[in-house]
């Protein structure tokens, strides 16, 4: 075996790793703010006693959980098209690591919600607060604590997910390694190099999700 690495032949493209970094944060962090909110809605369409709403909130979680990341985003850029709705590869990317974030947080949510005793529900009507104020005030902080790791452990998830998009052209990391990879023929050193990276950015994210752990939901000391 002759191959000599050489990352020195990578330093004049540090700025292409450092945006290509740039942009995984970016399409992580709105993808994050975006999943969560459909997850929830989700959860609170599942809770619904409307039965069309509670019946789509289920067959959607079902089909997200159940089928690969990578045909999720396929069929969002390739699929769609066929039906009219043509996305950019970035908005695909978005839309596809909302839709998979949402449907596993619902069901992370969802357990949570269910380890809060029947009687902290009760204490809300008692109080004469909506089913909706009695969630928000009362029972949704005690699920978050308990649910909380599971949660932190998703979002690092997703953030490595978004290699993924790199399939569609989408711009993240993984698609400037490839451009690199194109200009210098080095693939192990550039491979290597995105390999740390993204360690780098999953041990920040989880790093900031422990520290919120430690702020927001460690119960108090005596």
């Amino acid at each position: 075996m002759n191959y000599t690495l050489d990352f020195a032949v990578l330093l004049p493209h540090w700025e292409q790793f450092a945006q290509g970094c740039w942009l995984t944060l970016r399409l992580s962090a709105l993808a994050i703010v975006i999943g969560l909110v459909v997850g929830l809605l989700t959860l609170l369409g599942k809770r619904s006693s409307i039965a069309p709403l509670r019946w789509f909130a289920e067959v959607y979680v079902e089909i997200v959980r159940n089928t690969p990341f990578l045909v999720q985003v396929l069929f969002i850029f390739f699929g769609l098209p066929s039906i009219g709705i043509s996305l950019t590869p970035n908005t695909a990317a978005v839309l596809a690591l909302s839709l998979n974030l949402g449907a596993f947080s619902a069901e992370i949510i969802r357990t949570g919600v269910e380890s809060v005793p029947r009687g902290q529900f009760e204490a809300g009507a008692a109080l004469g607060l909506s089913p909706f104020r009695t969630f928000r005030h009362i029972v949704l902080k005690p699920a978050l604590r308990t649910i909380y790791p599971s949660l932190a452990g998703q979002l690092v998830m997703l953030l490595l997910t978004t290699s993924i998009v790199s399939s569609i052209s989408a711009e993240e990391l993984t698609s400037v390694a490839q451009n690199i990879d194109s200009a210098t023929f080095r693939s192990f050193e550039v491979y290597i190099v995105a390999a740390l990276l993204y360690l780098a950015m999953s041990t920040i994210f989880s790093t900031v999700f422990k520290a919120i752990d430690r702020l927001y939901f460690a119960y108090p000391t005596k």
